[in-house]
């Protein structure tokens, strides 16, 4: 029989989840409760589970918690069988279907209702998605359930014992970052059982995975593994696994030159964004109109670790400049997946970089550059709404890790205000007073990226800082000639290639760089071009700014026609290259595109940071 369970809405979820996330476990205890006033049910799909039932699931959350410290103060030791026990426990008892378990607010319900001390024990200041499900993939509860409903198999003795096979970040590299892979149990229960049978001695196991998750990712578009038997599917997927460990050895003897090489380059599979690009190179020449950044100044390479790495835009930048990350992090899955398609050998992370520490890759420390594209924060005038709250979050974790991992350098990008606006002054102090105390000196500027060959006005605040020995030698970067072409002459090219016969007329018209996209915050609605002013700034230049279109326009596309941008349009203007692909659907490659760094912005930036590290 199947339950369904209270649900607590987000208007009444974040207003408790800001209470209680500044209360201590006492005061928590003292919020119990197995109902809401607020609390609403679907109408259909199984029996309202009772007062009772949910006593008694409390009652065995609490038992194997308390077998973990609960409610002193946590063991780390006990984080993996915790979650293991409650995994298997929960998928057990709750009764629930997918359907019911898939609503983030049935476990915001019990996040914040029948377990607010148990969810703030396990993990204490939590984040938003821990809590209020706003990714399962994260939730304090609910990812535990998706894990068990992953790995259970009927027919075992041990039903969950799969769970065992893959601690927390490997299975994270399955289902929260590698998507395409993590929805299919199938898929999922035959790489667990070909996994645990591979004789991974002497390798980084870590590594052996992500390899392993990356050969099926190419696999994918061409193979429907749903509708392989498991024993052939198993020897499919024992192929691929021997295939990746034979490579990891191979590597490790090859030596760390070899490696790179085939990393970035020998074993990409470069399809284009969206369709087919090999057909249209066959068809015509490339049109691509943004000349690429000029190359460092040497030929010595530097080590970076990127946080808010978002899809790659910005890390590419400064790859072009000399800097190699050695770890990029990003929360959001799609955006790893995008890195992940175009960069297959940079070590990429999907996790909230608040939750990092760096001793979870000791790597990082000491590396030659920190950098980060931050959300956009708003001055301490709003800090009070709850929408800054996370950016601000993300903010002081950035100048944490600076402190933390004592790079030689760091770099910032975010909103212009940031750098100038009287109501960041005390923002601007305080991470001053935070960066001099670690070592560090500071430079502020606002630069625009139409200085620097992009075909759009888009100006970004920076914050760079740099040690004392390398300060001096640092110098912002001047703009560069010639000017930036126009979106006409970088957008012509695909606006004409479907026979539209008013391209050449809008061509002419489109004689200006684009205003700045927007679009990159999860906060807004779909894929479209940005508020009304940016809309209009669009409509001068003939392009239809209230959505995204999927193709650029045909044959029977009127002549004096405004067209909307398509996604990879879009990413032209942004001056990212066009066989950099995107992984998502409409608007989330949008958001990526629109959150982006334009590439040449960051590589003017990284060299003038060369430039002082080489003093």
């Amino acid at each position: 029989m199947s339950f369904l369970y209270p649900r607590l809405l987000a208007e009444q979820a974040r207003p408790l989840f800001e209470e209680y996330r500044h209360l201590a476990l006492a005061e928590l205890a003292g919020r119990i409760a197995v109902s809401h006033e607020s609390a609403v049910y679907v109408a259909t799909g199984g029996d309202r589970i009772s007062a009772e039932q949910l006593r008694e699931l409390r009652a065995g959350v609490v038992d194997l918690a308390g077998r973990a410290g609960f409610p002193e103060d946590f063991d780390r030791a006990h984080n993996a069988e915790f979650d293991l026990q409650v995994a298997a426990f929960l998928h057990a008892e709750t009764g629930m279907v997918p359907a019911e378990a898939a609503s983030r607010d049935v476990w915001a319900f019990l996040a914040l209702v029948l377990l607010p001390d148990v969810a703030f024990w396990r993990y204490p200041q939590p984040p938003r998605d821990r809590v209020l499900g706003t990714d399962l993939t994260r939730h304090v509860f609910g990812r535990l359930w998706w894990r068990a409903q992953l790995v259970r198999s009927s027919d075992d003795d041990e039903p969950y014992g799969a769970l065992k096979i893959l601690g927390e970040a490997a299975f994270d590299q399955i289902y929260a970052r590698r998507a395409a892979l993590g929805g299919s149990p199938h898929l999922v229960r035959a790489i667990l059982r070909v996994w645990k049978d591979l004789d991974l001695t002497g390798l980084n196991e870590r590594e052996a995975l992500r390899d392993f998750l990356k050969r099926l990712l190419r696999l994918a578009p061409f193979v429907l593994f749903d509708g392989i038997e498991e024993d052939a599917l198993d020897d499919e997927l024992r192929a691929v696994a021997q295939e990746s460990v034979d490579a990891q050895r191979l590597a490790a003897v090859a030596g760390p030159n070899e490696e790179a090489t085939s990393g970035h380059g020998a074993n990409r599979t470069a399809a284009p964004r969206g369709t087919s690009r090999s057909a249209r190179q066959e068809a015509e020449p490339p049109t691509r109109r943004v000349s690429p950044a000029a190359p460092p100044l040497d030929a010595r390479r530097y080590t970076s670790l990127e946080i808010c790495a978002g899809a790659g835009a910005q890390a590419l930048g400064l790859e072009r400049a000399g800097f190699d990350p050695v770890l990029l992090i990003d929360s959001k899955a799609d955006a790893c997946f995008t890195i992940d398609l175009n960069r297959p050998g940079w070590d990429v992370v999907c996790m909230d970089v608040v939750q990092f520490r760096p001793d979870m890759r000791p790597e990082t420390i000491g590396v030659d550059l920190l950098s980060a594209g931050l959300p956009r924060v708003n001055s301490m005038a709003t800090v009070a709404r709850a929408e800054d709250t996370d950016e601000r979050r993300i903010l002081r974790a950035a100048i944490a890790l600076a402190r933390d991992i004592k790079p030689k350098a760091v770099l910032l990008e975010n909103v212009p205000d940031l750098v100038e606006s009287p109501g960041f002054d005390a923002d601007r102090s305080w991470i001053e007073a935070e960066l001099r105390e670690g070592g560090f000196r500071s430079a502020w500027k606002i630069l625009n990226a139409a200085d620097f060959g992009v075909p759009q006005n888009r100006k970004s605040g920076f914050l760079v800082a740099l040690r004392d020995p390398y300060f001096p030698g640092f110098f912002w970067p001047e703009p560069q000639e010639p000017a930036p072409p126009t979106v006409g002459q970088v957008l012509g090219p695909s606006m004409s290639a479907n026979g539209w016969t008013g391209a050449e007329r809008w061509i002419k018209g489109a004689d200006r760089i684009a205003p700045a996209l927007v679009g990159g915050s999860d906060r807004r609605g779909g894929a479209d071009l940005g508020p009304t002013g940016s809309k209009k700034a669009w409509a001068a230049l003939g392009v239809n700014g209230n959505s995204l279109g999927d193709t650029p326009p045909g044959m029977g596309f009127p002549a004096d026609g405004y067209p909307k941008l398509t996604v990879d349009q879009a990413a032209l203007i942004q001056a990212i290259p066009e066989d950099w692909r995107f992984f998502g659907g409409k608007t989330s490659r949008y958001r990526q595109v629109g959150h982006a760094m334009p590439p040449p912005l960051a590589t003017a930036v990284g060299q003038a940071i060369a430039a002082a590290l080489r003093m």
